[in-house]
């Protein structure tokens, strides 16, 4: 599948706003902590992609009722759906001038990754969090995402790259008082 860069601006894809706030403290100090192991710019992103991978549960797994959806709410916090996920590990890439978009699949509801661009070229990752049955690494060669759709079953991959995450998910995560009501309100299309 072709990705589709939205805005031909690069910068757009290294901004910060409202949601992908990487000025906040909690964002920074979680990005020089993992800058202080990394060798290069794919060492990060490697290593964020991990951290937020590993170190945040999704809610649903792990129970919790809480909905963040600003990236420096779900480092701190410790929680989020996938795209809260996608949007801390966004932010911390963006803290490090690694341009990174939203992009999005279509299941039963929409599911939230990100997009990284390394050697000229955009490379998804999807942070959501492994447990069995999902094995997502971080890779530039070659896709290792939680979930593949099934295009039989009318799931599809959408190709369209954002700078900024997309207005139904905001809508969703900041009108949900919680999990299970966020589970109700989900996107089911873009």
């Amino acid at each position: 599948m072709e990705l589709i860069q939205k805005t031909p601006d690069l910068s757009a894809y290294l901004a910060a706003d409202e949601v992908i706030d990487h000025g906040h403290p909690v964002v920074r100090e979680a990005a020089a902590r993992l800058a202080k192991e990394a060798v290069d710019s794919y060492a990060y992103a490697r290593l964020a992609f991990e951290f937020v991978r590993d170190t945040i549960p999704h809610s649903q797994d792990s129970g919790d009722l809480r909905v963040t959806w600003r990236a420096s709410d779900v480092l701190e916090q410790r929680t989020g759906i996938c795209y809260a996920k996608a949007h801390a590990l966004a932010a911390l890439l963006r803290a490090e001038d690694i341009p990174t978009a939203f992009c999005y699949q279509k299941f039963d509801v929409v599911h939230g990754l990100v997009a990284v661009r390394f050697n000229g070229a955009w490379h998804r990752q999807d942070p959501r969090g492994n447990k069995p049955g999902v094995d997502a690494q971080f890779s530039l060669d070659g896709e290792r995402l939680a979930f593949m759709p099934d295009p039989e079953s009318g799931e599809t991959d959408c190709p369209e790259l954002h700078a900024e995450p997309h207005p139904a998910v905001l809508s969703a995560l900041r009108a949900a008082p919680d999990r299970p009501s966020l589970w109700r309100t989900l996107p089911t299309a873009l």
